[in-house]
């Protein structure tokens, strides 16, 4: 197997080299994305919206504060955190504190995730760019190439051609699937932090007013 893909690679040419450089930053970014989003900025945002309701409806807001400081650097756990701590200093001061911390989680989530996808793409054209070159040396071949270097040269250009484009695509493939899946669960917390800074907001607001259930 190592054997047949060290031939498979040399034989791809210069290209496979720009290729493989796109594999790489696309599997860096996956790994670096899939630690912080399964593992830092993600959490069960229902479960957490049901424990700090029950701290809040029993008036113990620095307890649903310390609920939030566990969490560590979960997005929403940050954002409800902001909203916590301006609990009792009205409506407006409440949404603001919980927009402003909205919008320095948010580029955190979706850092590197347009990067990944363009370079999956990326990998795909240096295998067509590839596949050209290939084609070229092939056709030159065909053409220039004195009788008896005609076979070896036509036979490096077509592997150059189909060995890049098949490179290309092992990378991309991959890559753009992964990028869905991060991108899906990247929203999913996105998500979360809407519908569950609205609902902290007013809960917060029907607690001064003394009409929260």
């Amino acid at each position: 197997m190592i054997t047949w893909f060290a031939e498979f690679y040399r034989s791809g040419g210069t290209f496979m080299h720009f290729i493989a450089v796109c594999g790489l930053y696309v599997l860096g970014v996956a790994i670096y994305k899939c630690i912080f989003l399964l593992v830092k900025f993600n959490t069960n945002g229902a479960n957490l919206m049901k424990q700090i309701q029950k701290l809040v409806m029993a008036n113990n807001v620095d307890k649903a504060i310390k609920l939030c400081d566990a969490a560590g650097d979960a997005a929403l756990a940050k954002v409800m955190k902001a909203g916590l701590s301006r609990a009792n200093r009205g409506e407006l001061e409440i949404q603001n504190a919980m927009e402003e911390a909205t919008l320095e989680v948010t580029p955190k989530i979706s850092k590197l995730l347009p990067s990944m996808f363009a370079i999956s793409s990326t990998a795909t054209m240096f295998g067509l760019l590839g596949t050209i070159f290939g084609l070229i040396d092939a056709f030159d071949a065909v053409a220039h190439a004195a009788p008896e270097q005609k076979s070896a040269m036509l036979a490096s250009g077509i592997a150059i051609a189909m060995n890049t484009t098949g490179w290309g695509l092992m990378i991309a493939i991959p890559g753009t699937i992964i990028h869905l899946v991060l991108n899906g669960l990247a929203g999913k917390i996105l998500n979360d932090l809407d519908l569950y800074s609205v609902k902290l907001s007013n809960l917060l607001v029907n607690r001064e007013k003394g009409t929260a259930e």
